[in-house]
Parts: structure tokens; C-alpha cells; sequence
């Protein structure tokens, strides 16, 4: 059963300079549940009050069962409090304590990166499903997975640091033996993931992303909360191609015990991969390593059967994650094989409308890259996309869209993606000012569905249209709410058996 002692939890904020005081003490505490909820309380709750903890939210949990309450500041309450300096880190550290630290009794591989990281993660979890024998759990953007009848939709790419090691405690009890999850910069920013070491960690690429109001302030702060995952990985992988390797291997020599690197035949690689084919069912490819990688055996030919040339790349960062797990080159391509990722380059024939592609590209790197290869694979007559972008966050996605579609699509109906307390029409016309009208021609739909089926109706055979950004996702976030969203690929496939 998972607890923890307010003695322990005492002299491990003390070993992390993280405790003010202790205010009201008590001897013999024994914590049997945490939340971050003052809704969610049971009998012998720490409570920790972050974010917009207000005092009112305290007094009604005390009643219902809240021992100790983890705070920045002291309340005038009966019950024992612990001071702290960071409430974030504070529960990251005491939330892995109190499940038993799971985290230390699995294999742990984290990717981090601008573009890549579901998919990337995917191929790594499938080859370590054949190397453990169905005993691998994976976080990811689109699933939880905590053992073989344990998984669930994720709602945050790295979830509360309480609920991320609630998870690993349940993947563990599943006699989980390896983990895969991804690791978002917000993750770093907002310290769920303080003091969570990783066997293997990946750093696969990085371009401007989650930048502006609610994430970070720039560049520079976005890079340093994404090298937070090297400078906590014993091992680290490399991206040798990637614009900030200097940055990157500086860091990675500074901090981390092994250090591999991988990219194209021509560039910096243990590993390097040659694309032998590439069509819209998949790719061929050949490894071929070099250095300390030759030891690990991959050199040779490999198949995937996930559409685009740039997840040749993630492929071969997986490859070489699970080698370094212990995976067998047999194990590898069985795995790389055999993975599908929803919501990730899916398509529908509509007819003798143009070929319908959903995928979750969300920024200017990863919607670049898809709408290229599709123009590339299909001699598409027209490109016509359909996006939005989401409100409150990601403001520094709006003009990489615009540049994305410049470069690459003929037509885009603008609509909503999630646009929380922003008006929908506004974040469009913030995308639109920086289209270029002579290039692209542009509507706008806010219903999310209309624009779906009127790009679909607008399309002719030869045409591509392109759903973009959502993915599988089942929800629309609107101030504050989510709304049921069937997904862009339920409403594309109504769409097209209304041709019948």
C-alpha cells in the first residue's frame, strides 16, 4: 500500500533544500493518500495547494479527511503544514516517495523534441514489446499504457508529477518491467518531472514551439527546459543533425555517463541510416553504425510501415534506444514493423474527391514536413489543408503555419482547434495575416466539421486534402471546457459515404 511518513517527508525536502518550516507538528503522521485536488480527499490526505490554491479550498478539505497540507505559504488552519519554496518540485519529489518510487524499478526511455516524439516513442515501445514479452508501459501524447488490459486516452503528453507516478506504481504492480514516455518542455517548466532520472533519454529536434503567453517566453527558455532531459539521462541519444548540437553534446558531456548520436549516411552518427524506399505505405531503410555503436549489431535493412520520409529518423532513434535496452536486431524489426500510431497519417479515398490525410502536425516543422512529402508522393493536383490553431498557448505556431502553407498548399480552410478563451476567428485571421494571397487561397470555417466537408467537396480527384493538428483528438477545448469532438477522421469518413 503506498504512503509515507511526515518524518520521511520532512528529511527529504530538507536533502532538497526545498522546506521552509514545518509548522504545527505532529508525531506519528501517516500520509495514506495525496492529492493536488481539494475535491479529490480521502482519510490521511496530504494535500498540496499549487497553482490558484485559494484558502476556502483548504478549510472545506480538512473536514473530509486532510492530515498535512504542502504549501509555499502557511494558512491559519489547525492541522500540520510543510513551508515550501516550490510547491512543483515539493510534489514531485514527495508524490514519488509516497508510491514506493517506482521509477526506480523500471528501464526508463524519454523522448524530447519539437516534432516526432509519439511516433518515436511508439516504435520504441512495440520493439521493446517484443524484447520484454508484453511487459512495457508508455506514456504518451495519445495513450497510457500501464500493462497488457490497463491503458486509457492521455489528456497532457507528461501528466502532474502525482498522476505520473501513480501511473509508473500501477505499471509496476502490472509487473511492467520497461517504460517509454515522452517528456514535454512544460513538463521541465513546470518541474512535474523534478528529480526523475532516465536509463536512455532522446533528444530528437528542436524549432520554435509553445512559445508565448502560459508557456515560454522564448527560444532560449523553450531549448534550456528541453535540455533538462539530458542533463537527467544516463545515457543520452543525439539528433546529429539537429541546429543546436553543439549546445547539445556540450551539455550532454557535462551531465551524462554514454553519449550517442545518430543522422543521415553524410552527417554526425554512431548510427546512420540510408532510405533505400519511400512510398505512401511506408519505407525501407538500411543502418549502418560506426564507433561505439558497432557493438549493438544494427547495421542492415529495416521496414516500417508509418508514411513519411522524416519518420525514417524516429525509426532509427528507436533502433537504437531499445539496442541500448537490451532489444535483439530481430526484436527491432519486428517491432518497427508491426507499429501504427492513430491519428498519425491516416488516410480515406473519397471517390472521386481528392485523397483525404489526417495527421497531427502542429507546427511549422511537422506540417512542412507532411504537406512536402504528400505533394512529393502523390503528384497531388491542388493541396488544400484545413487547421487552426489552439487558443492560449502556441502562440508562435500562427506565423509557422502561415509559412508552412506558403511554401506547400494551394488552398486552406482556417477553423477552430481547441481555441480556449480566444475567439476562434481571431486566432484565423492572426494565421491568415501572414499568408501570402497570391500562393494560397483562403476561407473561413469555424465549425471545424463544415470546414472538413467543404474542403472534402471542394477537392477533385487528383487533389490532396490535408486535416491537420487534431489527430485522434476527442475534444475541442472552449473556455475552459472540453466539448465531445467525433475527430477529424470520424467526420471526414461521414462525409464521403454521404457520396453514396
Amino acid at each position: 500500500m503506498a504512503q509515507l511518513t511526515l518524518t520521511v517527508a520532512v528529511e527529504l525536502l530538507k536533502q532538497h533544500q526545498l522546506l521552509k518550516r514545518v509548522v504545527k507538528p505532529a508525531k506519528g503522521i501517516e500520509i495514506t493518500y495525496v492529492s493536488y485536488d481539494s475535491r479529490n480527499i480521502k482519510k490521511q490526505t496530504m494535500l498540496f495547494c499549487k497553482g490558484n490554491f485559494k484558502y476556502e479550498y483548504l478549510l472545506t478539505a480538512i473536514p473530509q479527511g486532510v492530515m498535512v497540507y504542502v504549501a509555499e505559504h502557511e494558512y491559519d488552519v489547525e492541522i500540520c503544514g510543510l513551508i515550501v519554496t516550490d510547491i512543483q518540485k515539493a510534489m514531485a519529489l514527495l508524490g514519488a516517495a509516497f508510491y514506493g518510487n517506482p521509477e526506480k524499478k523500471l528501464h526508463i526511455a524519454a523522448y524530447t523534441g519539437t516534432k516526432g516524439k509519439t511516433t518515436s516513442a511508439y516504435f520504441t515501445y512495440n520493439i521493446l514489446q517484443q524484447y520484454t514479452k508484453q511487459h512495457t508501459a508508455l506514456f504518451s501524447t495519445v495513450d497510457r499504457i500501464l500493462g497488457l488490459h490497463d491503458q486509457f486516452k492521455s489528456e497532457l503528453t507528461t501528466p502532474e508529477s502525482l498522476d505520473l507516478f501513480h501511473d509508473m506504481r500501477k505499471a509496476v504492480d502490472n509487473g511492467m518491467t520497461h517504460l517509454v514516455m515522452e517528456v514535454s518542455s512544460q513538463a521541465y517548466k513546470m518541474n512535474r518531472v523534478y528529480n526523475l532520472h532516465y536509463d536512455v533519454g532522446v533528444f530528437l529536434n528542436i524549432s520554435p514551439d509553445h512559445i508565448g503567453r502560459n508557456e515560454h517566453r522564448d527560444f532560449q527558455d523553450y531549448l534550456q527546459c528541453k535540455l533538462e532531459l539530458v542533463k537527467n539521462s544516463r545515457t543520452v541519444i543525439l539528433n546529429g543533425s539537429s541546429q543546436v548540437y553543439d549546445t547539445l553534446r556540450a551539455t550532454a558531456e557535462k551531465y551524462c555517463q554514454h553519449i550517442y548520436t545518430y543522422s543521415s549516411l553524410d552527417g554526425v552518427g554512431d548510427v546512420c541510416f540510408t532510405q533505400v524506399k519511400t512510398t505512401l505505405q511506408g519505407s525501407t531503410f538500411r543502418l549502418e553504425t560506426r564507433n561505439q555503436a558497432q557493438k549493438l549489431a544494427l547495421d542492415g535493412p529495416y521496414q516500417i510501415k508509418i508514411a513519411g520520409s522524416y519518420n525514417v529518423e524516429n525509426a532509427t532513434s528507436a533502433a537504437l534506444v531499445a539496442s541500448l535496452l537490451g532489444a535483439e536486431p530481430k526484436d527491432i524489426r519486428q517491432g518497427l514493423l508491426v507499429t501504427k500510431v492513430k491519428g498519425r497519417m491516416e488516410s480515406l479515398d473519397a471517390k472521386n474527391h481528392g485523397m483525404v490525410y489526417i495527421d497531427y502536425a502542429h507546427n511549422y516543422l511537422s506540417l512542412k514536413a507532411l504537406l512536402a512529402f504528400l505533394k512529393k508522393q502523390t503528384h497531388a493536383g491542388r493541396v488544400i489543408a484545413v487547421l487552426g490553431s489552439p487558443g492560449d498557448k502556441g502562440i508562435s505556431r500562427r506565423p509557422g503555419f502561415s509559412e508552412a502553407l506558403n511554401e506547400e498548399a494551394d488552398e486552406v480552410y482556417l477553423t477552430a482547434d481547441d481555441p480556449g478563451f480566444e475567439d476562434p476567428l481571431e486566432i484565423a485571421q492572426e494565421i491568415d495575416r501572414f499568408i501570402d494571397h497570391d500562393l494560397v487561397k483562403v476561407h473561413f470555417e469555424m465549425d471545424r466539421a463544415q470546414a472538413i466537408k467543404k474542403a472534402i467537396l471542394a477537392s477533385c480527384q487528383h487533389d490532396i486534402v490535408v486535416l491537420a493538428g487534431k489527430g485522434e483528438d476527442p475534444y475541442q477545448k472552449i473556455k475552459g471546457k472540453d466539448y465531445p469532438y467525433p475527430t477529424d477522421g470520424v467526420i471526414a469518413k461521414k462525409v464521403i459515404e454521404e457520396f453514396d
